[in-house]
C-alpha cells in the first residue's frame, strides 16, 4: 500500500513539474473597447471601439493577451485625468471587428435601455483616451505549471471522528 502511494505521489510531482510554453503570437490588427463603472455611483463610461496595431493574442483562441494591462491603462487614466479612483475597468477585444461590435452593442443596450433607467451612460472618445499596445515578447518564455494539490490523509483502520467532534477513546 505504501509503495502504491509513493509511486502515485511521484507521478503527480513529475506531471506537475512539466514546463508549459506560453502560447502568444502577434497579429497585425485587433479591436477593443473599454467599460468603466463604479459601485459608488451610477455613472458608467464606454470608450470607442479602437483599432490596435501589433497586438499579442493567444494562439489557441485568438483572445487578446494582457487584457489586465489594458484595463490598468484605463483605470490609471480615470484616476489621473478625471480624478475618479477606484473604478472597475473591463476591456473587451477580439481580432474580428464584428465580434467586438456585437459585444459593444449588447453592453450598451444593457445600460442604456435599462428598465430602471438608473445609469448615466457617458462616452469617452478616442481623442481623449487611446490604448497603447503592449510588448509581450518577453512573456512568451516558458512558465511553470501549478503545483499539484496534496491528497487528504485517510484514517487508519477505518476509524472516523464522530460528528459531535469528540475523539473516541483508544480502549474501544
Amino acid at each position: 500500500m505504501k509503495l502504491i502511494k509513493t509511486i502515485s505521489v511521484s507521478i503527480l510531482i513529475i506531471a506537475g513539474c512539466q514546463i508549459v510554453l506560453a502560447q502568444n503570437k502577434q497579429v497585425p490588427k485587433a479591436y477593443m473597447f473599454g467599460f468603466v463603472a463604479s459601485f459608488n455611483d451610477s455613472t458608467v463610461y464606454f470608450t470607442d471601439i479602437q483599432e490596435m496595431d501589433n497586438v499579442w493574442v493567444t494562439k489557441k483562441k485568438d483572445m487578446i493577451a494582457g487584457k489586465s494591462n489594458y484595463s490598468y491603462q484605463l483605470r490609471d487614466f480615470f484616476a489621473r485625468e478625471r480624478n475618479l479612483p477606484n473604478r472597475t475597468c473591463v476591456v473587451i477585444g477580439s481580432v474580428k471587428r464584428k465580434d467586438v461590435e456585437k459585444k459593444y452593442a449588447k453592453m450598451k443596450q444593457q445600460y442604456i435601455y435599462n428598465k430602471k433607467g438608473t445609469y448615466d451612460v457617458r462616452y469617452l472618445p478616442e481623442s481623449e483616451f487611446k490604448f497603447t499596445p503592449l510588448d509581450l515578447s518577453e512573456e512568451s518564455e516558458p512558465i511553470k505549471a501549478e503545483k499539484p494539490k496534496k491528497e487528504k490523509k485517510s484514517k487508519k483502520d477505518g476509524q472516523r471522528t464522530p460528528r459531535d467532534g469528540k475523539t473516541p477513546s483508544p480502549n474501544k
